[in-house]
């Protein structure tokens, strides 16, 4: 038997493209979000050249600790992530996100950096939400351990309660559309509410997460006005709305990335989140191609 390192690693570079892909194109997309649908033909555009943000930028950072570690050692992370943003810091970064790299990266410790953010709070951003969907895949098949690593994969930048509770939420749902390929959409999506709503802590991203899943009949733009779009950049604000449609588009992710961006807010995270979700239930040969060839390569 081969390495079973080998093929987790596999999966999360399948939900690598698929956050990556959502993440370039919402970015892309964001300024014309209305009008999305009449968007669609990248035919023109030459290979490579939609740009991905810092959600991508992120995430690669973690897939390559996967990659060395097999699991989430905080130390490297925080390094990762520190280089990565001196390397190239216009990748639109927050303000707040920005001086914590900046500080790990002059040496501060992570703890230390992360945990001073906004007067000692920490932040409930949508940051570890964001770049955690690759963990989800690599950890698939040890559902236990997924809110563990997703904890420590949020604390080095996300330290309070509800940032640490989105990244846990969005990976648990990877990591359940990965182990539910064999059913329905309508059936995998019943057993990653039910996988969400069990490992999510409590507060207000639980509380969000529990309020949508009630709905599932309700248009987007429902959701999306209940529970948030991503406006306000946090956690609460985000990953709710983002489960809720990953779910409703569990079998489509064409129409899963466009009816996210259509709902405006934090369109490249929010895509980049559902993108996550929905590869890791239909892999990458869901993702159309030309938007994989449209898409900055990886690095």
């Amino acid at each position: 038997m081969g390495d079973p390192h080998d093929a987790r690693f596999e999966l999360a570079l399948e939900v690598l493209d698929g956050l990556s892909v959502g993440d370039a194109l919402g970015e892309a997309l964001s300024y014309q979000c209305y009008r999305v649908r009449q968007l669609l033909d990248f035919s023109v555009f030459a290979d490579a050249s939609v740009r991905y943000t810092d959600d991508t930028e992120m995430a690669l950072a973690l897939v390559d600790v996967l990659r060395s570690s097999r699991a989430i050692d905080e130390d490297l992370l925080a390094w990762r992530f520190a280089a990565r943003f001196q390397h190239d810091p216009d990748r639109g970064y927050g303000r707040m996100a920005r001086q914590i790299l900046r500080d790990i990266g002059s040496g501060v410790a992570w703890q230390m950096a992360s945990g001073s953010a906004f007067g000692g709070c920490g932040s409930f951003g949508n940051g570890a939400a964001m770049r955690v969907a690759p963990l989800g895949a690599y950890f698939f098949d040890e559902p236990d351990r997924i809110p563990e690593m997703a904890e420590r994969s949020a604390q080095v930048t996300h330290c309070h309660p509800q940032g640490i509770a989105g990244a846990v939420a969005v990976a648990v749902a990877t990591g359940c559309a990965v182990s539910t390929r064999d059913r329905s959409p309508g059936e995998a999506a019943g057993e990653i509410w039910r996988a969400v709503l069990a490992a999510t802590p409590p507060g207000e991203v639980h509380k969000r997460l529990a309020g949508a899943a009630r709905r599932t009949g309700a248009q987007p733009a429902d959701i999306a006005r209940s529970y948030g779009n991503g406006a306000e950049i946090s956690a609460q604000d985000t990953v709710p709305f983002c489960i809720w449609n990953a779910c409703r588009c569990l079998g489509d992710y064409t129409e899963a990335i466009v009816s996210t961006i259509e709902m405006d807010g934090d369109c490249d995270t929010n895509a980049a989140i559902v993108g996550g979700i929905v590869t890791g239930y239909l892999g990458r040969r869901g993702i159309p191609s030309e938007w994989l060839r449209v898409r900055e390569r990886l690095r």
